[in-house]
């Protein structure tokens, strides 16, 4: 796939996902969680290549530009949103699926110094609420939602609503009956 055309997929899941976007060329020009994600692309692929110096230096140019630090070393999705974006930070070893939106204020962070993976992995069509703390080696299931302002720290599976400090999750309303966690109608983190 080129690079115009994941351009034009991004454009389109923003405009899909925010009512307020007018049209593609302001969402080209003003929308700076999609340049912060551009840009991430860019600085992926030398990382790599096993370059480290530049790109961190294009991280943290475009985290004085957009408010958002995405870590060259962070595995993005196709057409990830970040909607109003001031303030999110993406770790490392962060591994973030297809069709995820994120709101400002996220934090998909690690909880110290050790090496190895040691921030989250995020499913596909996730959605995380703003200020939104994911932290650790933990991973979160596809189609699943966390609330504003919740604190993360275990894993859940596909479909699961994670909300309050420490989150405590709940099959996600919608969900197809076939995919819920086998528990008792609730599944606690």
């Amino acid at each position: 796939m080129s690079i115009f055309s994941r351009i034009r997929e991004d454009i389109a899941a923003a405009r899909a996902h925010d009512p307020a976007a007018r049209g593609g060329a302001e969402v080209f020009f003003v929308y700076s969680g999609l340049h912060a994600v551009w840009w991430h692309r860019a600085s992926h692929a030398m990382w790599r290549r096993g370059m480290r110096f530049i790109p961190r230096a294009i991280s943290q140019i475009t985290r004085f530009f957009t408010g958002i630090e995405i870590h060259p070393g962070a595995t993005i999705g196709r057409r990830l949103f970040i909607d109003h974006g001031m303030g999110v930070v993406i770790g490392e070893t962060a591994v973030v699926g297809d069709d995820v939106l994120i709101y400002h204020g996220v934090t998909l962070g690690g909880t110290g110094h050790g090496t190895g993976k040691r921030h989250p992995t995020i499913g596909d069509r996730v959605v995380i609420g703003a200020g939104a703390k994911l932290l650790g080696n933990i991973e979160l299931g596809d189609d699943s939602a966390v609330g504003a302002n919740a604190v993360v720290v275990r894993s859940a599976p596909t479909w699961t609503t994670l909300t309050g400090i420490p989150a405590q999750g709940r099959p996600r309303r919608g969900a197809p009956t076939a995919e819920l966690p086998d528990t008792a109608g609730f599944y606690v983190i």
